[in-house]
């Protein structure tokens, strides 16, 4: 009898450890995995949430905590909360219409594909403590500054070295020159002075000389006198510092941003236009500050987003209650690409009709960190392309009957931008 009571005695002992495995293990997957949750976190809610900074919605830093202590709701309410908060809020629940009036009447998207799994998974992401930023990172800068300081004064060491060397050198020389006349003197030996005449004067003596010098330095004047010129009203290569610190590489080249998106005006209009700032609160209402990788040893990620606080401030943005305040501020931007007043130019009629790239004339904008004036933009240059460049006439009816005409003119198959008229004066100028 003892024996059989103590074989029950391990069954349930067995059974019992088997069930509070089970239920840790429950409550375990219950708990969420905060790697997958941060991945559904970005994909579903990133655009309207983060987790320390109100967006569009709240933040959502340790938000099932925060509910549970404020409002007393449970994990089960932010689940029916998140895949249809429009039902919860028609249900009457007096906290959904708390937070739906609080937001303006703003509904929150429904999300009915995720699964308790998915949810939990997000709550365990927004339960994570925020991270310190590592003080190495400060370090880092102050050695890439400290680096780049001592090269300057390693350059200068370099440069005074060398500069006492051929002092050195030419004063060595000097007491040099001088102990050999001592020698010679103490020898007896007589140093006779030359009976040459200095060449300056044997040069003003010899007219033929004189005359090849005289032209060729009126060449030399003459040319660079020309150059001079021509380089009157070209500010190829100008780069002013715009009031608010603009990177097209990283809009335009690490962003992939179409030019047209900004500039849109180009498509149908003569001028390219300058963006507003509308456009540019189209992503910034949400992105608030760069990435960690955004940051060069030139400009630092703290310089970026002071920058996007100076777009807040002009467009009188409130980024802590997420609304507009009406206070705004104009920004005075310095033009760039500026034409003389009787040139005409029609970014829509080589954008759109001629299929130009932006970049053929403003050139690699997508690696351009401060924008500058890329191509002279002179009469010469304008007329260059229009005899290089070939008109698009496929499947433009536009071009269709004139271009049988002047090919047959012509004995071409193709058209320069040339050959269709583009040299006549009355094309650019009034």
């Amino acid at each position: 009898m003892k024996q059989v009571i103590h074989r029950k005695l391990s069954k349930n002992i067995f059974r019992l450890a088997i069930v509070i495995l089970l239920a840790f293990t429950t409550s375990l997957s219950a708990q969420g995995d905060p790697a997958k949750g941060k991945a559904l976190f970005n994909s579903n809610c990133a655009a309207c949430h983060q987790l320390d900074k109100k967006m569009t919605g709240p933040a959502l830093r340790n938000i099932e905590a925060r509910l549970s202590d404020e409002a007393g709701v449970d994990k089960e309410w932010i689940h029916s909360w998140i895949r249809n908060s429009s039902g919860l809020i028609k249900s009457g629940d007096e906290y959904a219409n708390k937070i739906f009036n609080e937001y303006n009447g703003v509904p929150m998207t429904a999300f009915p594909q995720l699964s308790d799994e998915d949810l939990d998974n997000i709550l365990a992401y927004t339960a994570e403590e925020k991270a310190t930023p590592a003080p190495a990172a400060a370090g880092q800068v102050g050695m890439s500054k400290a680096s780049g300081e001592g090269d300057s004064i390693s350059n200068k060491i370099i440069l005074g070295a060398l500069v006492l060397l051929f002092g050195l050198l030419a004063m060595a020389l000097i007491l040099v020159r001088q102990t050999l006349n001592r020698f010679a003197e103490a020898k007896g030996v007589t140093i006779e002075k030359s009976t040459r005449l200095p060449l300056w004067k044997a040069f003003v003596q010899n007219q033929f000389l004189v005359l090849v010098t005289v032209v060729i330095l009126l060449l030399v004047g003459g040319y660079h006198v020309y150059g001079f010129m021509m380089q009157v009203g070209v500010d190829q290569g100008y780069e002013p510092v715009q009031p608010i610190h603009y990177s097209h590489k990283i809009h335009a080249g690490d962003n992939g941003i179409d030019c047209k998106y900004c500039h849109s005006s180009a498509r149908v209009s003569k001028t390219s236009g300058i963006p507003s700032l509308n456009v540019c609160m189209n992503c910034h209402k949400s992105i608030y500050e760069v990435a960690e990788s955004t940051a060069t040893p030139e400009y630092s990620k703290e310089f970026y987003d002071g920058e996007i606080q100076k777009l807040y401030k002009a467009v009188g943005w409130d980024d802590t209650e997420q609304k507009y305040t009406g206070e705004t501020q104009p920004v005075k931007w310095v033009r760039i690409h500026n034409l003389p007043d009787f040139v005409y130019f029609n970014h829509s009629q080589h954008v759109t009709v001629a299929g130009v790239d932006c970049q053929t004339c403003h050139g690699p904008v997508q690696e351009m960190e401060v924008m500058y004036q890329h191509a002279p933009l002179t009469m010469g240059w304008c007329i260059n392309c229009h005899r290089e460049t070939n008109v698009k006439v496929k499947d433009n009816d536009y071009y269709t009957k004139i271009h049988e005409e002047l090919s047959k003119k012509y004995g071409v198959e193709e058209l320069t931008a040339a050959q269709m008229g583009a040299l006549e004066c009355g094309k650019c100028h009034y």
